[in-house]
């Protein structure tokens, strides 16, 4: 009897081990699966990144298709510098300050974009203080890339106005200034001549993340294994003996 119950937790204990280590394998392999499309995305977006600028005249037609996501830019207009607004909390190089941005109205054509021109450091003292930009009189020529519109922090449901903002909504900024803004942002790169840093993350798609969680699931599956071959297999045949 006692040994027909020593059977019995044995296979339990081997059905339930072998069910663990086949989830935890499983879960592994689910992560290299997610790297690889994540090392897709990454060439995708390094290849893009590859390609000539487009000019104004490519942009001023239409809206930027998905696949121009990404893709650099170089155009030419004038800044729509009333409509300035100012990202609070947001940080570069680990200093509190503001992301600039500023609607480019591009020349001959009636399409706006919105250009995330670059950072600016607060004012420690205080923080409506808002720095001085240099006056861009008549056309600029503006290098950059094609980007979503910038991240959002958390905030309450509000709708934001003013110069200084936690977040924009760029819908909702279209409808509030009147202006026929593209469903894209760019972020200017280039020299940094007008006092604002643009020293941007690189794009990262997370590939390390994802083989990190397959290590993980990985060496969870081998133990599962090595401590049910030990104790339920070899420490019991030590001890027969």
């Amino acid at each position: 009897m006692a040994k027909t119950g020593l059977t019995i937790r044995f296979w339990v204990i081997a059905g339930a081990a072998l069910l663990g280590a086949f989830i935890t394998l499983q879960l592994g392999l689910w992560q290299l699966s997610r790297a690889a499309e994540k090392q897709a995305l990454q060439a995708d977006i390094d290849a893009r990144a590859a390609l000539p600028p487009l000019d104004t005249a490519a942009l001023g037609g239409s809206q930027a298709p998905h696949a121009w996501m990404h893709r650099r830019v170089s155009l030419r207009g004038h800044w729509l510098d009333r409509h300035t607004v100012y990202l609070e909390n947001r940080q570069m190089d680990g200093k509190p300050g503001f992301y600039v941005l500023t609607p480019l109205q591009l020349d001959g054509a009636a399409q706006v974009v919105l250009v995330q021109r670059g950072w600016v450091q607060r004012h420690f003292n205080d923080r409506t203080a808002l720095p001085e930009l240099p006056p861009a009189v008549g056309t600029v020529q503006v290098d950059g890339r094609i980007a979503p519109p910038p991240a959002k922090l958390y905030a309450f449901e509000s709708r934001e106005q003013g110069k200084i903002r936690q977040n924009l909504d760029l819908a909702g900024f279209a409808q509030e200034t009147g202006l026929p803004l593209a469903a894209y942002s760019i972020l200017q790169t280039g020299p940094q001549g007008d006092g604002l840093l643009r020293d941007w993350a690189a794009i990262q798609t997370g590939v390390a993340k994802h083989h990190g969680y397959a290590f993980q699931w990985f060496a969870l599956s081998g133990l599962i294994t090595v401590l049910f071959i030990w104790f339920q297999i070899v420490r019991r045949f030590i001890i027969i003996r």
